[in-house]
């Protein structure tokens, strides 16, 4: 049997990570190769390589009905944020102190989308602009594999990212902790940088552990009352 085309499988699994960085999918859904395939207008094997590549990097967990964004524990992000904390704050002074003008610019336009789909309420244009600033600075962090390590990292935080957004209250500070982040990097200030960001980690983690503690218990109730039902 021929190997699907890498550039197909390829092309999927960056589809894919997208709408995952973009809390695009849902913990209630389902990802079936079968059709995504037909959605891409290909047989099966491409869409399945894409999607057990995603398996593997720890973004999704195969069910009886297809793939699903992996859920996490509280000690999951506890143990998540532990590592960011060592990677992310050293990894963003590089970047700060390695700035070319070019990510700087884009930093900057990145940053501006945040602000202004921020106040119009727009949390799929935050999310978007959000992984954009993510993913602009990370460009300026010469050593890739610890930009890519970081990358993926950040991501397995899809499904309890946009209860986050939705949050006003979490909003803001997320938007004031990033404000400083980028003041810092315009500054080119590696120590300021640094010290900003693992501000940050720290605030990120309380907002995770609290949306996906709510998250626990409505699914806790919710299975309550089905039991009750029988």
């Amino acid at each position: 049997m021929d190997r699907p085309s890498q550039n197909l499988v390829e092309t999927i699994y960056s589809d894919l990570r997208l709408k995952l960085q973009r809390s695009e999918v849902s913990l209630l859904d389902r990802l079936v190769d079968t059709e995504i395939a037909a959605s891409y207008g290909i047989s099966r094997m491409p869409a399945r390589e894409a999607l057990l590549r995603l398996v593997s990097e720890g973004y999704l967990v195969g069910t009886t009905r297809g793939f699903a964004v992996r859920e996490l524990s509280l000690e999951d992000i506890s143990g998540l944020f532990e590592v960011r904390r060592q990677l992310e704050p050293r990894a963003a002074a590089s970047a700060a102190r390695d700035m070319t003008p070019d990510v700087e610019a884009a930093l900057t336009a990145a940053f501006g989308r945040i602000e202004q789909t921020l106040s119009a309420g727009n949390i799929p244009g935050l999310l978007a602009a959000n992984v954009d600033f993510r993913n602009t600075w990370l460009r300026a962090v010469t050593n890739p594999h610890m930009a890519a390590t970081i990358s993926r990292f950040i991501d397995y935080f899809q499904s309890v990212r946009l209860g986050t957004f939705a949050d006003p209250a979490v909003a803001a500070r997320y938007f004031d902790g990033l404000s400083a982040i980028h003041k810092a990097f315009l500054a080119h200030d590696p120590l300021a940088v640094h010290d900003r960001m693992t501000l940050f980690m720290f605030a990120a983690e309380e907002a995770y552990l609290s949306v996906r503690g709510r998250q626990l218990e409505e699914a806790e109730a919710i299975g309550s009352i089905r039991k009750r039902r029988k």
